[in-house]
């Protein structure tokens, strides 16, 4: 069967190659983006660099103005950070673990993601780490929870820490200072683990609401609604009450997620569905509506319809367009809010980790970006902060960007990369 994988893979490769001929030559970005006609894949694309990690004391390529170094290194697979008040920073150390391939497609899937050393035996624990004398690089490292089930979303509201794990959330009693949580802790909600398995979470501003997003089991709902319940959503948790709802709806995969202090919204990053083109769909970041439903599995950017989907015309008529369209394919993952001030040369806006794409014939994402914006919306075109990442000939990959968050001086960024496995810290030259 490995021989078979391996041979649908080089298919897949080699139908990478013929789809560079034609391919869109500008990427679907911005508030009104230029996105091509569907032209459905038999065979999908597969093209993924090999995972090789950072050696020979190269970094990543900063903007001008800035310079990175590495705030802790040695990690497995690290996916998520959140920042406590006392200034320890928490890393989700997780890695998708998928059940039995099904299908030829998905034997060569796994022997792609596994050359990118995206898939494997998950360390399942958060780590500790704290810079006692502030110099950004942590010099203490403890194991703060283990023997979780793929752990990525983290939260704190007052003396209670949540954690998501890919089968739900469960919450812990929480002590400033402490290196570790209690062993046992309650959980509150059950998320359906498997496919897309992240379940990213965010406290609300008054500390009432905790939202998670979770994302879809199969890529256009291929295997029925009724697996779907439940997922390609964003929920909501009343922190009081336990009680959980659906907030949002036909979001594929929505992974990060960050407020807009302006008007105080709620955005997110969704990866879009696979099969139509290398910028078609694009990934997209948006405000998220109470109530509101994106699309997903019927249509995308709106109201385009999916004809590979059985539709229903009441469910596209109600879908809403996103409001920032991020390229095809880019693996929009990591997402927070960065002041102006926080970095310099950069005003307000969102900074969103792009993991990369694997499924297009030229390679898109792979970057630590930008997006500025004015009177709580996106406008302007998009600025990297980190690039290097990918090799020139799209074969290596160095790293690849997850999640992201403010440090705790709020004048650095900290950005997880999981084939690196090292935290790198951005702050001014």
């Amino acid at each position: 069967m490995e021989l078979i994988a391996k041979a649908t893979a080089l298919v897949g490769g080699a139908v990478a190659l013929m789809r560079r001929i034609g391919a869109p030559s500008h990427q679907a970005m911005g508030t009104a983006p230029q996105i091509p006609d569907a032209r459905k894949q038999g065979i999908m694309t597969l093209k993924m660099p090999v995972a090789q990690g950072w050696q020979d004391g190269r970094l990543p390529t900063c903007a001008p103005g800035l310079k990175v170094n590495a705030f802790a290194s040695g990690l497995e697979h690290p996916r998520w950070i959140e920042v406590l008040p006392n200034g320890d920073v928490l890393v989700a150390e997780s890695k998708e673990e998928p059940g039995p391939p099904k299908t030829l497609m998905a034997h060569a899937t796994h022997a792609t993601m596994r050359r990118a050393r995206a898939i494997g035996v998950s360390a399942n624990r958060v780590t500790l780490f704290r810079d006692a004398d502030g110099d950004g690089v942590a010099e203490i490292q403890t194991v703060y929870a283990e023997n979780q089930n793929q752990p990525f979303g983290m939260a704190l509201v007052g003396t209670k820490f949540y954690l998501g794990n890919t089968d739900g959330i469960t919450a812990f009693d929480y002590t400033e200072g402490a290196t570790s949580l209690p062993s046992v802790g309650k959980k509150l909600i059950d998320f359906k683990p498997h496919g897309h398995w992240t379940r990213s979470l965010i406290v609300s501003p008054d500390n009432s609401k905790i939202y998670a997003g979770v994302g879809s089991l199969t890529n256009i709902a291929d295997q029925g609604m009724e697996v779907e319940e439940g997922r390609a959503a964003i929920w909501e948790l009343d922190v009081a009450t336990e009680q959980a709802r659906i907030f949002a709806s036909g979001l594929r995969n929505a992974v990060g997620m960050a407020w807009e202090p302006t008007k105080g919204t709620l955005w997110t990053v969704v990866n879009e569905r696979d099969g139509l083109g290398d910028e078609t769909p694009p990934d997209y970041l948006t405000s998220v509506q109470d109530g509101g439903f994106y699309g997903w599995p019927y249509s995308y950017w709106g109201k385009t319809v999916d004809d590979r989907v059985p539709q229903d015309i009441d469910m596209v008529a109600k879908a809403i367009t996103p409001d920032y369209a991020l390229g095809g394919h880019t693996a929009s993952l990591g997402l927070c809010w960065m002041p102006a001030g926080t970095l310099p040369g950069f005003g307000d806006g969102m900074v969103i980790g792009q993991h990369g794409s694997w499924n297009r014939s030229k390679l898109s994402g792979y970057k630590l970006i930008f997006i500025p914006f004015e009177n709580g919306a996106p406008k302007g075109e998009p600025r990297d902060i980190l690039s290097g990442f990918l090799s020139e000939d799209e074969k290596i990959a160095y790293g690849r960007p997850v999640g992201v968050t403010i440090g705790a001086d709020k004048k650095s960024l900290l950005m997880a990369d999981d084939v690196g496995d090292i935290i790198w810290r951005v702050t001014g030259a």
